[in-house]
């Protein structure tokens, strides 16, 4: 670590790829599970009755929040950060009631867009017989240098170079959730309940926003809903996603998933979906965008 520029504190140079930073258990209760749903209105019946997997079954992010129960990957310049991309594999279904085991590690760090420096959390949820059922990639974006006012402003959405337009040319099918209103209450919720700048606005501002930045998760958690509802067990058993994150959804703005369905490739005996995923505002502000693939029956499309 000596030498480099990038990492101006002693503390950094404990943050290092490989870095161990714990285990512990990840309860699924159905208050769990209830709060989640309500961040993003996902009130698919599976998770409170029956379903494919012979009881009620978890949203398929429901470890959304686990990087952030894990210490010791967090520099401790804190003003400006803010998720950056995110990566999910869904292996097996998590069923509500269950026990699971969080593994956590620092698996990347890599510089991005000139000004950031990038450090990558991966959580692996297993089952208690150490069957892996879900990992996930945190991309969390920390600035390299401290400038003064605003770190973002809302202002930033608008100017060309971040105004993305996805879904064009032909498809095999459109996919589109419902409009989500990010009041207090759901930003609250999105924030696992927790007073910092993804609720507050006194907070948002001290880290240099001017105004409650949504939590990332929400994007990810509300296309997750969408690929639930169209492709059910092919998305909890198999589902892959890919998203950056490309502008911040602010308190008070409403914002909704969408997709396209693009092609369904060989995935013998079965098939595969692949989708192109984003989230957007209803003016066209693209808040996150990427891939995602889900598994269907042989000959689908």
């Amino acid at each position: 670590m000596a030498g480099d520029p990038v990492l101006p504190t002693d503390a950094w140079a404990d943050i290092h790829v490989g870095k161990h930073l714990g285990t512990h258990d990840l309860e699924v209760t159905p208050e769990l599970v209830a709060r989640f749903a309500a961040s993003c209105d996902d009130d698919n019946p599976w998770y409170t009755g029956p379903s494919p997997f012979g009881g009620p079954v978890a949203p398929a992010l429901i470890a959304c929040q686990e990087p952030w129960r894990f210490a010791g990957w967090y520099p401790p310049e804190l003003r400006g950060n803010l998720h950056a991309k995110q990566e999910w594999d869904l292996y097996a279904p998590i069923m509500v009631g269950a026990t699971c085991t969080v593994r956590a590690f620092v698996a990347d760090r890599y510089l991005w867009r000139g000004n950031r420096h990038v450090i990558v959390n991966e959580v692996q949820v297993s089952d208690g017989e150490g069957r892996l059922l879900a990992r996930g990639r945190t991309h969390q974006s920390f600035l390299r240098a401290q400038p003064e006012g605003f770190v973002v402003d809302k202002a930033r959405e608008k100017s060309e170079d971040r105004r993305i337009a996805p879904g064009g040319g032909e498809v095999l099918e459109r996919l589109e959730g419902g409009d989500r209103e990010m009041t207090p209450e759901r930003c609250l919720a999105i924030a696992d309940g927790l007073q910092n700048y993804h609720s507050d606005a006194d907070i948002a501002r001290a880290l240099g926003f001017p105004a409650v930045v949504v939590q990332g998760v929400f994007n990810m958690n509300d296309i997750s809903a969408l690929l639930t509802r169209r492709f059910g067990a092919g998305w909890l058993c198999g589902g892959q996603l890919r998203v950056s994150l490309t502008n911040v959804i602010w308190g008070g703005d409403i914002a909704r998933a969408r997709a396209t369905l693009q092609r369904v490739e060989d995935e013998a005996p079965r098939a595969r979906a692949q989708l192109e995923v984003w989230e957007e505002k209803p003016d066209g502000t693209v808040t996150a965008i990427g891939t995602a693939s889900a598994v269907v029956p042989a000959g689908s499309g």
